[in-house]
This record gives structure tokens, C-alpha cells and sequence, in this order.
């Protein structure tokens, strides 16, 4: 008997109790159908956060003013003693290392061009700004050190900005008013998305920080010369944990902070925290993955079980093959094919389902899914060695039956 005659005979013998057939692949299918789920929402994921720790930036540490304590109470990140010019100048020189840094203080505010208007972030940056956040312009200029020194009222907007006030231009070369302060448009940032806390990144305009901290921020208690948040990227063989430590303990030396007593300021790594979040999710796709592998486990259990009831219910038929000629092999051969017709079945159903409910679970949740063929593959494979593996012992056991016994068989 070929493989051909053999799957013929499975695929007839599948047909004649058809509705039992599909009750019994209904583990392969829920196993096969979350196993894509799984893997095209966790692959998704991690795309996603390795794309948001690309768009903050490379071997870059964030410092941050402490949280400031009355009575007890934590003031939040920010209300401790502001980051300062010193303090950024102190860090260039004395962290080696470092390729580029730069201030961020941000503040908000309209943004007006002619009838249109718009609320957004403003940010004064110092010159590195867009080196240090890896910020390429789509057009346009970066600021310079001398907009910094001469507190120029030169502006760079963000994407979104762009949409707004100048729909379908190029603002470069324009004037806008903020604050009913004027300021020329020098450049205009490429699209970065939104942040990992789902913050539009693209949603701001960029002020040099003299000018921003002196005329636009500077009435809303703004120091003389604070910088708000200070962000800065160090060069590729910069080993970044001994980096923080070497911050830490500037500036230590610089805010006065006593041995003992909690730090004023943080140190972040971004890139750290954004990993720390793919592990998590990278261990909750592992959990439900097990639960994955159990359902084919399940699946398979029923296939065996009723691979046994067929086996006993066609003992006559087995009896006559090996009566005509029939071979151990080819009645081994046939109970087998007949077990992974199942489980393939099974899988191509569980296949479309999974497929289907992963872009079901990208637009009902607005997550990000990443479905590749060699899931697909992977998953018809695992189907395939189930069918394989459960299907064994009932076609041995067929194989195995005595022929004279069979035919006696009722």
C-alpha cells in the first residue's frame, strides 16, 4: 500500500465520521490558534519597544531633579533643587566620555500662525539637543552656539506642530508668535512617534534655552539659569554604568549631598527601563505559551483516544487487510497518516483562527503584531509531530492485532 492509498483510506475513514473528527481537533486548534496569537502579539511588542528605544536615543543617561520632601510628603520628581548650567557644564568636563549634552526645560504654550493656533510643548534645548536624542531634521537648520549666546528667536518644530499651523508646507523660513513673542522658524524635525508612555513625541517646539528660560518659560518661577531635565550620550565604548556612578558622585560633590542622605537628583537609563518592559513581556509570552503547549497536549490525548476507538471499532477491517495481504507496516503506516490528517486539519483551522484573532487583538487593543511565516511553520510542525507522537500507540496497537482474532471480531 502506497502513502497515497494510505492517506485515501484515512481521509475516507475521517469523512464517515466527520463531525467526531472535527470535535476531536478542537485542542489542536485552540493550541495552534494561541501559539500564533502568542507569538505575533509578543513579537509585536518587542518590535515596538525596541523601536521606542531607538527613538530615545543610544548609550544616553537622563539626570533629574529629586523630589522634594515637606513634612514628610513627597513633593514629586522636579520640586527639589534645579539642575543648573553649572551643573551641565560640570558634566561635560568632568565625565569622560561624553559625545554630546544638553538641557531640556519644558514648559507649554499657543502657537500662532496667522488664523491658525496651536497648544503644545515648548522645550528650550542647548545646541547638542537633537545629537544627543539621535533627532535628525527633515528640513531646515539646527541651533548653533551662537542662537544660545545671543538668545535668537529662532524656533524648530515638531511633525505635529507642522500639521497643524502649516499643513502641506514647508515652514522653514516663516514667522510664528509665541507668547506674542515672534520667532523665526529655522527648521523642522523628522517624525519620532509617540514615547513609550504614549506621549507624542512629534507634539513640541524647540526654543534655544537662553531665550526660552529668559522670555517664554521664565515667568512661571523659572530660575536664572536652570535647565530642567539634562540628557547625555556618551560615546560607544563608555561603559554606562560606571558613567552614572561617575555622575552620581559629581554631583554629590556639587549639590552638597552628605553621606548618608537620599540624592537631590536621578539618574536614568531609558534604553534599561524600555528592556526591563520586554522582559516583562517576554516572560508573560513564555507562561502563555505553556498554556499553549498544554492545549496541544489535550488535543493530542483525544486523538489518541479516539485513534483507539477507531482501532476497535475497524478491528474486522484491520483483520481483512492482513488476510489479503495487508503488512504490519502498512496498517501502522495507515492508522498514522490518518492520526496526522488530524492534527494538520486541525492546524490549518487553528492557523486562520490565530492569524485572524492576532489583527482582531492589534485593533481592538491598538497593539502592535508581528506575524511571520516561520510561526506558521513552526506551528503546523508542532501540530504534525502531536499527530505523530499520540498517534503511535493506537497505530501500533493496530498493527499488532491478531489477524484470526480480527476477523472473528464483531
Amino acid at each position: 500500500m502506497s502513502f497515497f492509498d494510505s492517506f485515501e483510506v484515512a481521509w475516507s475513514a475521517l469523512r464517515a465520521n466527520l463531525l467526531r473528527s472535527i470535535l476531536t481537533t478542537l485542542g489542536i486548534i485552540i493550541g495552534v490558534a494561541s501559539v500564533i496569537v502568542l507569538v505575533a502579539v509578543g513579537a509585536g511588542a518587542r518590535q515596538d519597544v525596541e523601536s521606542k528605544i531607538a527613538s530615545l536615543g543610544t548609550n544616553m543617561l537622563v539626570v533629574f531633579s529629586g523630589s522634594s520632601r515637606v513634612r514628610g510628603r513627597a513633593g514629586g520628581e522636579g520640586t527639589d533643587k534645579e539642575l543648573s548650567e553649572g551643573d551641565l557644564n560640570a558634566l561635560h568636563s568632568g565625565v569622560p566620555g561624553i559625545m554630546a549634552i544638553s538641557g531640556q526645560l519644558n514648559g507649554s504654550g499657543a502657537v500662532v500662525f496667522g488664523n491658525a493656533n496651536w497648544t503644545t510643548t515648548l522645550s528650550g534645548v542647548h545646541p547638542d539637543y537633537l545629537t544627543v536624542r539621535e533627532w535628525p531634521l527633515a528640513s531646515g537648520r539646527d541651533f548653533t552656539p551662537q542662537d544660545l549666546r545671543s538668545s535668537a528667536k529662532v524656533a524648530i518644530l515638531g511633525q505635529s506642530v507642522v500639521k497643524q499651523l502649516f499643513p502641506g508646507e514647508d515652514p522653514v523660513g516663516t514667522t510664528i508668535r509665541i507668547k506674542n513673542t515672534p520667532f523665526q522658524v529655522v527648521g523642522v524635525l523628522s517624525a519620532k512617534g509617540s514615547s513609550s508612555f504614549g506621549r507624542d513625541q512629534d507634539d513640541l517646539v524647540l526654543l534655544p534655552m537662553t531665550i526660552a528660560r529668559n522670555q517664554i518659560l521664565g515667568k512661571s518661577g523659572v530660575t536664572p539659569d536652570q535647565v530642567g531635565q539634562i540628557y547625555i550620550k556618551f560615546d560607544s565604548q563608555t561603559n554606562l554604568a560606571d558613567a552614572q556612578e561617575e555622575i552620581e558622585n559629581l554631583l554629590r560633590q556639587r549639590r552638597r549631598v552628605k553621606a548618608g542622605d537620599e540624592d537631590n537628583f536621578n539618574v536614568r537609563n531609558l534604553a534599561e527601563f524600555m528592556k526591563a518592559r520586554t522582559e516583562v513581556l517576554s516572560t508573560m509570552t513564555y507562561l502563555l505559551g505553556a498554556t499553549s503547549v498544554i492545549s496541544l497536549i489535550v488535543g493530542g490525548i483525544g486523538i489518541m483516544n479516539i485513534m483507539l476507538v477507531s482501532v476497535t471499532e475497524r478491528t474486522r477491517e484491520i483483520g481483512l487487510r492482513m488476510a489479503v495481504g495487508g503488512r504490519r507496516r502498512d496498517i501502522m503506516r495507515q492508522f498514522l497518516v490518518e492520526a496526522v490528517s488530524l492534527c494538520l486539519i486541525g492546524g490549518l483551522i487553528g492557523t486562520v483562527l490565530g492569524v485572524a484573532s492576532a489583527f482582531i487583538v492589534a485593533y481592538a487593543g491598538e497593539m502592535a503584531v508581528l506575524i511571520s511565516p516561520s510561526v506558521i511553520f513552526i506551528a503546523m510542525g508542532a501540530a504534525a509531530v502531536t499527530g505523530v507522537f499520540f498517534g503511535f500507540f493506537p497505530a501500533r496497537q493496530a498493527a499488532h492485532l491478531n489477524p484470526i482474532e480480527a476477523l472473528r471480531s464483531e
